[in-house]
């Protein structure tokens, strides 16, 4: 099993790593119970806390959440705010309850999606953001003026998991959803469209794309630089792959695979 980062620098430092496969069995918490640590700080980490994990820290377990919450609790924050179009995210140092994402807030950090952005690429500008911001919350959990204050009520809406079904991309929305659509599952597990190859149907993923200008039938082909026409509005795909192929350009794409103007995508 291929080391993490944090478990390849902790060997780095001569830091003993631990990496229980559940933390809901006694000696899993009475390990890490005789850590005594002041703090546990924890990040897209892939098991469940149990109270007695919860607990166990002098000063509690923090998170680093990759919204603003309340908006956009649980596994696919970056995600699902990119495919619902929204213009502004953040991170936010959270301290650990038993809920899912319901701590108290504890630092936040906003910033804005620019357009045209993947999740990809949000997901780096927040882990830049986030890394500091924790240290800043630890700093002040040291100097004993960390201040975190309960979330609001109003406003909560839950980012869920990411189904590979999700992925096929819908041409019957406008060009802008369609876009986002496209943006918020790039790089992984990738937005794709079937178009008719030489032996059936060809996946084709869209990591990136562009609004173009054109009208006509959604999901068809409107021209040989793959403009592809949706409910309302059209989409130009930047980047694309095949199945078992590497992501390229437009151009490159088109030189390997044309798809001829006229033709039409099924819809999903």
């Amino acid at each position: 099993e291929r080391k993490t980062p944090v478990h390849l620098a902790a060997d780095h430092h001569g830091i003993a790593v631990r990496t229980p496969q559940t933390l809901k069995s006694a000696d899993a918490q009475d390990d890490f119970a005789s850590l005594q640590v002041d703090a546990a700080v924890v990040v897209a980490y892939g098991l469940i806390l149990p109270r007695h994990i919860l607990d166990a820290p002098r000063h509690g377990c923090f998170n680093l959440h990759a919204s603003l919450l309340p908006r956009w609790r649980g596994a696919a924050p970056i995600q699902r705010a990119i495919m619902s179009g929204d213009k502004e995210t953040g991170v936010c140092v959270m301290q650990m309850d038993e809920g899912l994402d319901t701590g108290d807030v504890c630092l936040c950090e906003r910033l804005p999606i620019a357009e045209g952005m993947t999740a990809g690429e949000l997901h780096d500008q927040l882990a830049a953001r986030g890394a500091p911001l924790m240290v800043e919350a630890l700093a002040q959990l040291d100097a004993g003026t960390l201040s975190c204050t309960s979330q609001p009520q109003a406003g909560v809406i839950y980012a869920a998991k990411i189904d590979k079904a999700e992925a096929r991309i819908d041409f019957a929305g406008s060009a802008g959803q369609v876009l986002n659509h496209i943006h918020g599952l790039s790089p992984f597990p990738g937005a794709w469209f079937e178009a008719e190859g030489e032996s059936g149907p060809v996946r084709i993923k869209v990591l990136k794309a562009e609004p173009a200008d054109a009208k006509g039938p959604a999901g068809h082909i409107h021209d040989d630089q793959l403009t592809i026409t949706c409910g309302t509005g059209a989409i130009r795909p930047i980047m694309l792959q095949r199945a078992g192929k590497g992501a390229m350009d437009r151009l490159a794409f088109l030189r390997g695979y044309p798809v001829a103007a006229g033709a039409r995508l099924d819809l999903a």
